[in-house]
């Protein structure tokens, strides 16, 4: 079911989009931007309300509407970077990594999603368009969501769907990374470009491991301490995310391993570079003596009356770097 993107109305400020879901067939229904403030509030069915953070007026608009306790207003509202699920009998709220997008394009940048659930709201705010996000709002009418922990549930899906996607797209990348580092590519270069792959799997894992850790501890709690369907979600939930954290820590070990690898070739390179330089200033210190004996302004310097005094001394100089020659073969250098 595509449902077109409203613009933002003045009636709602923030507002990106609002659906009310009938609980016995999952059926959905927009709600217009344009409807009145009174619109939003629980009612007839589940309601969702996805607000964006880049409109000033959004917090004043969740206290207005009073459907939310405290804690979960200053979830939806803050600026937090880090992962959080927190749980009470009768609400989930928190925040979940996801990555941006553009109009055009899916990026790899990180964003941050701030929910909060209830037995007949879900509340979800952002600052940045979010990849999961569209693709739930997009899939909303084919899944017949019944509850607002089945729409938390829908999110948590797309967001490792996006990570499956996002494993393989980097996988990709890595993969042409190795062939260059195995070849005859400088390893330099390919440093760089897997300086901000690794910056990405270091990123993703952190996060991912910290989801798994919040609904691991949540869905331990006791069934009374949750609300009602929640542990089996969690349950649901921590088995597909404990897949892709399987793939995303291996991506991230290749990453490791191949800067390894790439930091391994390059100080060979080094040593090489400065093994060549060594040899060269051990040829060309003998010379460097005998040139400096014979340029000194003292008398009776040898050679200094004889018509070939010239040819004597650079003859004199071709010895020294036969000596050094021979002296560095003794030593077993070359």
């Amino acid at each position: 079911m595509n449902i077109p993107m409203d613009h933002l109305a003045p009636e709602i400020p923030g507002l990106v989009w609002a659906y009310r879901i009938d609980p016995s067939t999952g059926t959905c229904r927009q709600i217009s931007v344009k409807a009145p403030k009174s619109e939003l509030v629980p009612g007839d069915g589940v309601l969702w309300l996805h607000l964006a953070l880049s409109d000033a007026r959004v917090p004043a608009l969740i206290e207005k509407l009073g459907i939310l306790p405290e804690e979960a207003l200053q979830t939806l509202t803050s600026s937090d970077t880090q992962a959080a699920i927190s749980v009470s009998p009768d609400l989930v709220h928190g925040t979940l990594v996801d990555f941006e997008r553009t109009f055009d394009e899916m990026t790899k940048e990180i964003g941050w999603l701030h929910f909060a659930v209830t037995e007949e709201v879900i509340v979800t705010t952002r600052l940045h368009p979010l990849r999961s996000v569209d693709r739930v709002r997009a899939a909303l009418g084919k899944n017949k969501c019944r509850r607002p922990i089945d729409i938390f549930e829908m999110l948590v899906i797309e967001f490792q769907r996006t990570l499956i996607a996002m494993v393989l797209e980097l996988t990709h990348d890595l993969n042409g990374i190795e062939e260059a580092v195995y070849g005859d590519h400088d390893a330099g270069d390919e440093r760089r470009r897997l300086a901000p792959l690794r910056r990405t799997v270091v990123r993703l894992h952190r996060h991912l491991r910290t989801v798994l850790a919040l609904l691991r501890r949540v869905g331990a709690a006791e069934d009374d301490e949750v609300p009602d369907g929640f542990t089996d979600v969690a349950e649901r939930l921590i088995g597909r995310l404990e897949a892709v954290d399987r793939d995303v820590f291996a991506l991230q070990e290749r990453a490791r391993l191949l800067h390894e690898e790439i930091d391994s070739r390059l100080s060979s390179e080094t040593n090489r570079h400065l093994y060549i330089l060594s040899l060269m200033t051990a040829f060309l210190l003998p010379p460097t003596l005998v040139t400096g004996f014979f340029g000194m302004n003292t008398s009776a310097l040898p050679f200094e009356a004889s018509t070939h005094g010239t040819m004597l001394a650079f003859g004199f100089i071709l010895l020294s770097i036969g000596f050094a020659w021979w002296v560095l073969r003794r030593a077993g250098i070359l």
